[in-house]
């Protein structure tokens, strides 16, 4: 029913946004099969964490046992990237068997420093786990929930379809347009306006605009002293020269030029450097 979905997703991705952009971490839950590399790109892309393989009973309410094991995690890692350790071959299997498996259920949130301030969740009955540790720690939830779901204690639910992969597709690619924005605001207020940092067209200082004005000026100048002289039927070699060294230059963009000018300076440059071929030409047939 879109007439409840449209509304309701609008009113959690809003929450979500206010969330991020105070500086707010969510959390992104999704272990089914379908969900699990959009999820990871989502999370990623918005600078938040996920969990997408199997939720750790007590991840939320008994996180200090898990930030243990994110330590373990990190110990691990700094001793088989130690070529001086000195490992038998039996003993390197053994670390890197304990590594895969933490780093599958603790890749996505290694980086957490404490319990988020949000859950995302795709399946409220696949991550039942998960929401009923949101709700006892008085975490929001916002969820997909499907029609054979209960969408009790859930603060944002959105019905909809929490199976087929082109709907969790779409539910990630909009929470991910929100996290985007919800991070630039958030970067914005921390260090002030980002725009001020790219006012300046490429290539161009800010001082260097009257420059490029002069030297439209100089070109479109140029071009109507050589149209003159086209006009007269005068064939002058060292001042058909002067006109095609000048007219190459190409003119900055942003400097105010005018789409008209810069056709007729082109135009400028083509007659001159054919007026100056006919000439060369000319002048090695005097010779012979």
């Amino acid at each position: 029913d879109l007439t409840q979905t449209v509304p309701l997703l609008d009113r959690a991705l809003t929450a979500v946004h206010r969330c991020v952009a105070k500086e707010g971490r969510v959390l992104l839950v999704a272990t089914k099969p379908q969900a699990r590399d959009v999820v990871r790109e989502t999370a990623t892309g918005g600078q938040q964490y996920y969990v997408n393989t199997r939720w750790l009973g007590g991840t939320l309410t008994n996180w200090n046992t898990v930030s243990n094991s994110i330590r373990r995690l990190e110990n691990l890692e700094r001793m088989l990237a130690n070529p001086d350790a000195g490992y038998v071959k039996k003993e390197r299997l053994r670390l890197n068997r304990q590594l895969r498996k933490l780093e599958a259920g603790l890749g996505g949130i290694r980086e957490m420093k404490r319990v988020p301030d949000m859950l995302f969740v795709i399946d409220v009955n696949e991550e039942r786990l998960a929401v009923a540790e949101a709700i006892k720690m008085g975490i929001p939830v916002v969820a997909v929930v499907d029609s054979n779901a209960d969408p009790t204690g859930i603060e944002y639910p959105i019905p909809g379809n929490d199976d087929a992969s082109r709907a969790i597709q779409f539910y990630c690619d909009v929470l991910l347009r929100t996290l985007a924005d919800a991070v630039e605001v958030q970067l914005r207020n921390r260090g002030g306006d980002i725009g001020e940092q790219i006012d300046v067209g490429p290539g161009l200082e800010a001082g260097d605009e009257e420059v490029a004005e002069e030297a439209d000026e100089a070109t479109v100048q140029e071009a109507g002293e050589s149209d003159a002289g086209s006009e007269d039927g005068e064939s002058r070699p060292d001042e058909a020269a002067a006109p095609a060294g000048n007219g190459s230059a190409v003119v900055e963009p942003g400097s105010g030029s005018t789409e008209g000018l810069a056709a007729g300076a082109e135009a400028v440059v083509t007659e001159s450097a054919a007026e100056t071929a006919s000439e060369g030409g000319a002048t090695e047939s005097r010779e012979g």
